[in-house]
Protein backbone atom coordinates (compact mmCIF):
# COMPACT_ATOMS: atom_id res chain seq x y z
CA UNK A 1 0.00 0.00 0.00
CA UNK A 2 1.47 3.61 -0.71
CA UNK A 3 0.39 6.12 1.51
CA UNK A 4 -0.54 9.07 0.29
CA UNK A 5 -1.37 13.01 2.29
CA UNK A 6 -3.61 14.41 -0.33
CA UNK A 7 -6.76 15.32 2.08
CA UNK A 8 -4.76 16.23 4.92
CA UNK A 9 -2.72 18.87 2.55
CA UNK A 10 -6.36 19.94 2.04
CA UNK A 11 -7.53 20.27 5.61
CA UNK A 12 -4.24 21.95 6.37
CA UNK A 13 -4.06 24.39 4.15
CA UNK A 14 -7.65 25.25 5.40
CA UNK A 15 -6.62 25.67 8.64
CA UNK A 16 -3.85 27.64 7.91
CA UNK A 17 -6.52 30.31 7.61
CA UNK A 18 -8.10 30.20 11.02
CA UNK A 19 -4.99 28.83 13.04
CA UNK A 20 -1.63 30.09 13.08
CA UNK A 21 0.42 27.75 11.43
CA UNK A 22 -2.25 25.73 10.62
CA UNK A 23 -1.77 23.91 14.41
CA UNK A 24 -2.52 24.62 17.96
CA UNK A 25 0.62 22.90 19.32
CA UNK A 26 4.00 23.69 17.59
CA UNK A 27 5.10 20.24 17.90
CA UNK A 28 2.58 18.97 15.49
CA UNK A 29 4.17 21.22 12.52
CA UNK A 30 6.81 18.42 12.09
CA UNK A 31 5.12 15.56 11.45
CA UNK A 32 5.84 13.80 8.13
CA UNK A 33 5.57 15.09 5.45
CA UNK A 34 3.68 17.91 7.34
CA UNK A 35 1.13 18.41 10.02
CA UNK A 36 -1.52 15.68 9.53
CA UNK A 37 -5.06 15.17 10.78
CA UNK A 38 -6.15 12.10 12.30
CA UNK A 39 -9.80 10.90 12.31
CA UNK A 40 -9.90 8.19 15.10
CA UNK A 41 -7.65 5.56 16.74
CA UNK A 42 -7.96 2.25 18.76
CA UNK A 43 -5.61 0.15 20.99
CA UNK A 44 -1.86 0.87 19.34
CA UNK A 45 -3.50 1.65 15.82
CA UNK A 46 -4.30 5.28 14.33
CA UNK A 47 -6.02 6.78 11.12
CA UNK A 48 -5.50 9.97 9.16
CA UNK A 49 -7.76 11.54 7.06
CA UNK A 50 -6.22 9.79 4.07
CA UNK A 51 -6.96 6.37 5.52
CA UNK A 52 -3.36 5.50 5.89
CA UNK A 53 -3.38 3.37 8.95
CA UNK A 54 0.02 3.34 11.27
CA UNK A 55 1.58 1.19 14.33
CA UNK A 56 1.72 4.09 16.56
CA UNK A 57 4.62 4.60 18.78
CA UNK A 58 4.18 8.43 19.47
CA UNK A 59 0.93 7.89 21.62
CA UNK A 60 0.24 11.15 21.18
CA UNK A 61 3.67 12.28 22.42
CA UNK A 62 3.07 10.01 25.69
CA UNK A 63 -0.24 10.32 27.02
CA UNK A 64 -1.92 7.13 25.72
CA UNK A 65 0.08 4.52 27.96
CA UNK A 66 -3.33 2.12 27.55
CA UNK A 67 -3.22 2.76 23.84
CA UNK A 68 -6.24 4.89 21.77
CA UNK A 69 -9.32 4.91 22.67
CA UNK A 70 -9.59 2.53 25.93
CA UNK A 71 -13.03 1.17 26.67
CA UNK A 72 -13.04 1.53 30.40
CA UNK A 73 -11.77 4.87 30.03
CA UNK A 74 -14.07 5.99 27.67
CA UNK A 75 -16.95 4.56 29.36
CA UNK A 76 -16.00 5.81 32.59
CA UNK A 77 -15.57 9.73 31.16
CA UNK A 78 -19.13 9.48 29.74
CA UNK A 79 -21.00 8.07 32.75
CA UNK A 80 -19.19 10.02 35.10
CA UNK A 81 -19.78 13.78 32.81
CA UNK A 82 -23.20 12.78 32.33
CA UNK A 83 -23.68 13.93 36.15
CA UNK A 84 -21.95 16.80 35.30
CA UNK A 85 -19.03 18.58 34.19
CA UNK A 86 -17.38 21.49 36.35
CA UNK A 87 -19.08 22.42 39.80
CA UNK A 88 -17.01 24.85 41.31
CA UNK A 89 -16.99 22.74 43.61
CA UNK A 90 -15.73 19.43 44.95
CA UNK A 91 -16.90 16.20 44.09
CA UNK A 92 -16.41 12.51 45.50
CA UNK A 93 -13.87 10.74 42.78
CA UNK A 94 -11.45 13.63 43.07
CA UNK A 95 -11.03 12.53 46.53
CA UNK A 96 -11.01 9.10 45.64
CA UNK A 97 -8.05 10.26 42.70
CA UNK A 98 -6.20 11.56 45.18
CA UNK A 99 -6.15 9.13 47.46
CA UNK A 100 -5.14 6.60 45.12
CA UNK A 101 -2.09 8.57 43.89
CA UNK A 102 -1.32 9.32 48.16
CA UNK A 103 -1.48 5.39 48.36
CA UNK A 104 1.09 4.97 45.41
CA UNK A 105 3.48 7.58 44.94
CA UNK A 106 5.83 7.96 47.32
CA UNK A 107 6.37 11.48 47.52
CA UNK A 108 2.38 12.50 47.22
CA UNK A 109 1.62 13.27 50.73
CA UNK A 110 -0.39 16.27 49.86
CA UNK A 111 -1.39 17.39 46.42
CA UNK A 112 -3.28 20.18 44.24
CA UNK A 113 -4.46 18.98 40.38
CA UNK A 114 -3.90 21.30 37.34
CA UNK A 115 -4.29 21.22 34.17
CA UNK A 116 -0.85 20.72 32.49
CA UNK A 117 2.32 19.53 33.44
CA UNK A 118 3.39 23.19 32.63
CA UNK A 119 1.36 24.97 34.98
CA UNK A 120 2.07 22.20 37.68
CA UNK A 121 5.61 23.01 37.19
CA UNK A 122 5.63 26.76 37.91
CA UNK A 123 3.11 25.78 41.18
CA UNK A 124 6.38 23.71 42.73
CA UNK A 125 8.40 26.46 41.62
CA UNK A 126 6.24 28.77 44.10
CA UNK A 127 6.34 26.45 46.83
CA UNK A 128 9.73 26.09 46.91
CA UNK A 129 10.33 29.88 46.87
CA UNK A 130 7.83 30.46 49.89
CA UNK A 131 9.33 28.12 52.12
CA UNK A 132 13.24 28.53 51.11
CA UNK A 133 12.64 32.71 51.05
CA UNK A 134 15.01 32.27 47.91
CA UNK A 135 14.56 32.51 44.59
CA UNK A 136 16.56 30.97 41.92
CA UNK A 137 16.25 27.05 40.62
CA UNK A 138 18.88 25.11 39.25
CA UNK A 139 17.91 23.16 36.04
CA UNK A 140 19.68 21.45 33.27
CA UNK A 141 20.27 21.63 29.56
CA UNK A 142 18.19 19.94 27.68
CA UNK A 143 15.29 18.92 30.00
CA UNK A 144 12.39 20.31 29.27
CA UNK A 145 9.99 21.23 32.17
CA UNK A 146 7.29 23.02 29.86
CA UNK A 147 7.02 26.08 27.41
CA UNK A 148 6.66 28.83 29.93
CA UNK A 149 8.62 31.90 30.17
CA UNK A 150 11.39 30.46 33.05
CA UNK A 151 11.93 27.50 31.64
CA UNK A 152 11.95 28.13 27.98
CA UNK A 153 15.88 28.86 28.28
CA UNK A 154 18.43 26.18 27.48
CA UNK A 155 16.44 23.89 26.03
CA UNK A 156 17.65 24.60 22.78
CA UNK A 157 21.67 25.74 21.14
CA UNK A 158 22.90 26.17 17.58
CA UNK A 159 25.47 23.92 18.30
CA UNK A 160 27.42 22.12 20.97
CA UNK A 161 30.20 24.59 21.16
CA UNK A 162 28.03 27.41 21.42
CA UNK A 163 27.19 26.04 24.71
CA UNK A 164 30.85 27.00 26.02
CA UNK A 165 32.01 25.35 29.35
CA UNK A 166 30.15 23.12 31.18
CA UNK A 167 30.83 25.49 34.45
CA UNK A 168 29.66 28.38 33.03
CA UNK A 169 27.02 27.76 30.21
CA UNK A 170 25.42 29.98 27.81
CA UNK A 171 22.46 29.73 27.76
CA UNK A 172 19.90 30.22 24.80
CA UNK A 173 16.13 31.23 24.44
CA UNK A 174 14.10 28.61 22.60
CA UNK A 175 11.70 31.56 21.72
CA UNK A 176 11.11 35.45 20.88
CA UNK A 177 8.88 37.49 23.28
CA UNK A 178 10.64 35.50 26.47
CA UNK A 179 11.73 39.34 29.18
CA UNK A 180 14.99 38.82 30.04
CA UNK A 181 14.48 38.54 33.39
CA UNK A 182 13.30 35.27 33.12
CA UNK A 183 16.66 34.20 32.31
CA UNK A 184 17.75 35.22 35.47
CA UNK A 185 15.59 32.77 37.46
CA UNK A 186 17.56 30.10 36.94
CA UNK A 187 21.16 28.22 36.94
CA UNK A 188 21.04 25.71 33.96
CA UNK A 189 24.24 23.26 33.64
CA UNK A 190 24.69 20.18 32.65
CA UNK A 191 23.12 16.81 33.78
CA UNK A 192 24.61 13.87 34.75
CA UNK A 193 27.41 15.74 36.77
CA UNK A 194 27.32 15.78 40.56
CA UNK A 195 30.33 17.50 41.63
CA UNK A 196 29.67 20.08 39.17
CA UNK A 197 25.87 20.67 40.63
CA UNK A 198 27.69 20.41 44.26
CA UNK A 199 30.08 22.68 43.75
CA UNK A 200 27.20 25.49 41.90
CA UNK A 201 24.69 24.55 44.77
CA UNK A 202 27.46 25.49 47.03
CA UNK A 203 28.47 28.93 45.20
CA UNK A 204 24.91 29.70 45.19
CA UNK A 205 23.70 28.37 48.18
CA UNK A 206 21.79 32.04 49.30
CA UNK A 207 20.11 32.01 46.23
CA UNK A 208 19.11 28.89 45.28
CA UNK A 209 15.27 27.50 46.26
CA UNK A 210 15.57 24.04 44.27
CA UNK A 211 17.05 21.79 41.88
CA UNK A 212 14.23 20.18 39.27
CA UNK A 213 14.97 17.49 37.33
CA UNK A 214 13.90 15.26 35.00
CA UNK A 215 14.28 11.97 36.52
CA UNK A 216 15.25 10.40 33.11
CA UNK A 217 15.99 12.52 30.38
CA UNK A 218 13.65 12.10 28.03
CA UNK A 219 13.09 14.95 26.04
CA UNK A 220 17.05 14.75 24.45
CA UNK A 221 18.20 11.29 24.10
CA UNK A 222 16.01 9.09 26.74
CA UNK A 223 19.00 9.07 28.86
CA UNK A 224 19.10 7.51 32.16
CA UNK A 225 20.59 9.08 35.68
CA UNK A 226 24.33 8.26 36.06
CA UNK A 227 24.91 5.71 38.94
CA UNK A 228 24.12 7.63 42.22
CA UNK A 229 23.38 11.30 40.35
CA UNK A 230 19.69 11.06 41.88
CA UNK A 231 20.62 9.66 44.96
CA UNK A 232 23.18 12.98 44.72
CA UNK A 233 20.67 15.14 43.75
CA UNK A 234 18.46 14.99 47.20
CA UNK A 235 21.67 14.74 49.03
CA UNK A 236 22.48 18.03 47.85
CA UNK A 237 18.95 19.48 48.24
CA UNK A 238 19.01 17.95 51.99
CA UNK A 239 21.82 19.86 52.87
CA UNK A 240 20.77 23.17 51.94
CA UNK A 241 17.43 23.02 52.63
CA UNK A 242 16.28 23.45 49.53
CA UNK A 243 13.51 21.32 47.29
CA UNK A 244 14.14 18.18 45.59
CA UNK A 245 11.45 18.72 42.25
CA UNK A 246 11.17 15.64 39.81
CA UNK A 247 9.39 16.22 36.79
CA UNK A 248 7.44 13.49 36.09
CA UNK A 249 5.19 14.27 33.04
CA UNK A 250 6.58 11.42 30.96
CA UNK A 251 8.41 9.01 33.61
CA UNK A 252 4.90 9.21 35.84
CA UNK A 253 2.85 6.12 35.28
CA UNK A 254 5.08 4.91 32.79
CA UNK A 255 8.20 3.36 34.44
CA UNK A 256 5.71 1.34 37.57
CA UNK A 257 2.52 3.07 39.54
CA UNK A 258 4.61 5.11 41.47
CA UNK A 259 7.04 6.77 38.58
CA UNK A 260 10.00 7.17 38.35
CA UNK A 261 11.21 7.81 42.26
CA UNK A 262 9.70 4.11 43.12
CA UNK A 263 11.55 2.55 40.22
CA UNK A 264 15.05 4.65 41.29
CA UNK A 265 13.99 4.64 45.07
CA UNK A 266 14.59 7.77 45.74
CA UNK A 267 11.85 10.07 46.88
CA UNK A 268 11.88 13.94 45.98
CA UNK A 269 10.26 16.88 48.09
CA UNK A 270 7.49 17.68 44.90
CA UNK A 271 6.53 16.07 41.80
CA UNK A 272 4.23 16.74 38.38
CA UNK A 273 2.91 14.33 37.21
CA UNK A 274 0.77 14.21 33.99
CA UNK A 275 0.23 12.93 30.66
CA UNK A 276 -0.01 9.34 30.96
CA UNK A 277 -1.90 9.65 34.16
CA UNK A 278 -5.11 10.24 32.62
CA UNK A 279 -4.62 8.32 28.83
CA UNK A 280 -4.97 11.86 27.14
CA UNK A 281 -7.52 13.93 29.02
CA UNK A 282 -6.06 17.44 30.36
CA UNK A 283 -5.18 16.91 34.17
CA UNK A 284 -1.80 17.10 35.83
CA UNK A 285 -0.78 16.48 39.63
CA UNK A 286 1.39 18.51 41.92
CA UNK A 287 2.06 16.20 44.73
CA UNK A 288 4.44 17.05 47.44
CA UNK A 289 5.48 16.14 51.16
CA UNK A 290 3.50 17.35 54.11
CA UNK A 291 6.78 19.86 55.14
CA UNK A 292 6.23 21.40 51.05
CA UNK A 293 2.75 21.35 50.63
CA UNK A 294 1.45 22.22 53.55
CA UNK A 295 1.57 26.14 52.28
CA UNK A 296 -0.85 25.58 49.95
CA UNK A 297 -2.97 23.67 52.39
CA UNK A 298 -2.94 26.88 54.66
CA UNK A 299 -3.00 29.42 51.55
CA UNK A 300 0.22 30.92 52.35
CA UNK A 301 1.01 29.79 48.59
CA UNK A 302 -2.40 30.42 45.99
CA UNK A 303 -3.02 27.43 43.31
CA UNK A 304 -6.45 28.18 41.34
CA UNK A 305 -8.02 27.20 38.40
CA UNK A 306 -11.67 27.35 37.34
CA UNK A 307 -11.10 24.20 35.17
CA UNK A 308 -8.54 22.18 37.55
CA UNK A 309 -10.46 18.56 38.65
CA UNK A 310 -13.41 18.93 36.13
CA UNK A 311 -15.52 15.17 36.37
CA UNK A 312 -14.16 14.32 33.01
CA UNK A 313 -10.52 14.68 33.55
CA UNK A 314 -10.90 13.17 36.68
CA UNK A 315 -12.77 9.97 35.63
CA UNK A 316 -10.15 9.40 33.06
CA UNK A 317 -7.61 9.55 35.22
CA UNK A 318 -8.98 7.00 38.06
CA UNK A 319 -10.24 4.51 35.38
CA UNK A 320 -6.70 5.04 33.42
CA UNK A 321 -5.35 3.36 37.11
CA UNK A 322 -7.75 0.93 37.58
CA UNK A 323 -6.53 -0.53 34.22
CA UNK A 324 -2.91 -0.06 35.23
CA UNK A 325 -3.23 -1.57 38.56
CA UNK A 326 -5.96 -4.81 37.26
CA UNK A 327 -3.85 -5.54 34.10
CA UNK A 328 -0.56 -4.92 35.52
CA UNK A 329 1.36 -4.58 32.04
CA UNK A 330 4.64 -3.32 33.12
CA UNK A 331 6.25 -6.12 32.87
CA UNK A 332 4.93 -6.59 29.55
CA UNK A 333 5.70 -2.92 28.54
CA UNK A 334 9.45 -3.63 29.37
CA UNK A 335 9.51 -6.38 27.80
CA UNK A 336 8.48 -5.29 24.49
CA UNK A 337 10.55 -2.48 24.33
CA UNK A 338 13.37 -3.91 24.87
CA UNK A 339 12.73 -6.31 22.75
CA UNK A 340 12.26 -3.36 20.18
CA UNK A 341 15.18 -1.85 21.46
CA UNK A 342 17.37 -4.68 19.90
CA UNK A 343 15.88 -5.69 16.89
CA UNK A 344 16.62 -2.06 15.58
CA UNK A 345 19.94 -2.17 16.71
CA UNK A 346 20.67 -5.57 15.08
CA UNK A 347 18.75 -4.41 11.93
CA UNK A 348 20.81 -1.53 12.35
CA UNK A 349 24.07 -3.30 12.30
CA UNK A 350 23.20 -6.02 9.70
CA UNK A 351 22.58 -2.78 7.17
CA UNK A 352 25.85 -1.31 8.37
CA UNK A 353 24.47 1.61 10.28
CA UNK A 354 25.60 3.14 13.53
CA UNK A 355 23.15 3.46 15.91
CA UNK A 356 22.87 4.13 19.73
CA UNK A 357 19.04 3.19 21.64
CA UNK A 358 19.13 4.37 24.61
CA UNK A 359 16.24 3.93 27.48
CA UNK A 360 14.70 1.88 29.77
CA UNK A 361 11.92 0.34 27.45
CA UNK A 362 8.42 1.73 28.16
CA UNK A 363 10.50 4.15 26.46
CA UNK A 364 13.09 4.77 24.25
CA UNK A 365 15.25 7.35 22.40
CA UNK A 366 17.21 5.88 18.71
CA UNK A 367 19.87 8.30 17.00
CA UNK A 368 22.77 7.58 14.37
CA UNK A 369 25.91 8.74 15.70
CA UNK A 370 29.19 6.64 16.72
CA UNK A 371 29.02 7.19 20.19
CA UNK A 372 28.08 3.95 22.47
CA UNK A 373 26.29 6.22 24.78
CA UNK A 374 25.07 9.73 25.35
CA UNK A 375 24.96 11.14 29.18
CA UNK A 376 23.63 14.96 28.67
CA UNK A 377 22.03 17.22 26.45
CA UNK A 378 25.56 18.05 25.12
CA UNK A 379 26.39 14.38 23.73
CA UNK A 380 23.29 14.52 21.42
CA UNK A 381 25.02 17.52 19.48
CA UNK A 382 26.78 13.87 17.91
CA UNK A 383 23.41 13.19 16.71
CA UNK A 384 22.69 12.59 12.82
CA UNK A 385 19.16 14.72 12.70
CA UNK A 386 19.32 14.16 8.29
CA UNK A 387 19.85 11.13 8.88
CA UNK A 388 17.26 10.47 11.71
CA UNK A 389 14.67 12.42 9.43
CA UNK A 390 15.10 10.48 6.82
CA UNK A 391 14.78 6.98 8.81
CA UNK A 392 11.12 8.23 9.77
CA UNK A 393 9.93 9.42 6.93
CA UNK A 394 10.21 6.09 5.61
CA UNK A 395 8.76 4.12 8.60
CA UNK A 396 6.51 6.30 8.42
CA UNK A 397 5.64 5.33 4.35
CA UNK A 398 5.60 2.14 6.04
CA UNK A 399 2.45 2.67 8.42
CA UNK A 400 5.10 2.71 12.00
CA UNK A 401 4.54 6.60 13.78
CA UNK A 402 7.45 7.55 15.52
CA UNK A 403 8.33 11.07 17.57
CA UNK A 404 10.07 13.06 15.48
CA UNK A 405 13.40 13.12 17.57
CA UNK A 406 13.72 9.99 17.70
CA UNK A 407 11.75 9.06 20.72
CA UNK A 408 9.56 5.81 20.70
CA UNK A 409 6.79 4.45 23.63
CA UNK A 410 5.36 1.20 24.45
CA UNK A 411 1.73 0.92 25.41
CA UNK A 412 -0.08 -1.58 27.41
CA UNK A 413 -2.06 -1.87 23.99
CA UNK A 414 1.16 -3.05 21.46
CA UNK A 415 1.73 -6.88 21.36
CA UNK A 416 4.50 -8.97 20.12
CA UNK A 417 3.33 -9.11 17.11
CA UNK A 418 3.48 -5.28 16.76
CA UNK A 419 6.65 -5.31 17.86
CA UNK A 420 7.64 -7.81 15.26
CA UNK A 421 5.89 -6.06 12.69
CA UNK A 422 8.16 -2.56 13.34
CA UNK A 423 11.23 -4.61 13.43
CA UNK A 424 10.58 -5.88 10.00
CA UNK A 425 9.93 -2.31 8.58
CA UNK A 426 13.33 -1.04 9.92
CA UNK A 427 14.89 -3.97 8.43
CA UNK A 428 13.29 -2.28 5.35
CA UNK A 429 14.26 0.64 6.43
CA UNK A 430 17.79 0.64 7.27
CA UNK A 431 18.85 -1.18 4.01
CA UNK A 432 17.57 1.48 2.04
CA UNK A 433 19.21 4.34 3.54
Amino acid sequence: MKFHYSRSAQLLERSRKVLAGGVSSEFRKYNYPHALFYTHGKGSLVYDADGNEYLDFTLSQGPLILGHSHPHVLRSVQDYSASGQLYAGQHIKEVELAEKLNAIIPSAALMRFCLDGSEAVQTAFRVARAKTGKTKFIRFEGHYHGWLDNVCWGISAPSRDALGSPENPEVFPWSAGLPAQTRDESIVIPWNDLGLLQKIVEDNKAHICAIITEPVMCNNGCILPAEGFLEGVRKVCDQYGIACIFDEVITGFRLGLGGAQQYFNVTPDISIFAKAMASGYPISAVVGKRDWMHLIEEGTVIHAGTMNSGNPTVAAALATIEVLENEKPYERMFQYGRKLMKGLEDAATAAGHKILIQGPGPMFNLSFTDLVAAKNYRDTFSFNKPLLGKFISEMHNRGIRIIGRGLWYISAAHTEADIDIAIEKAKEVFEIL
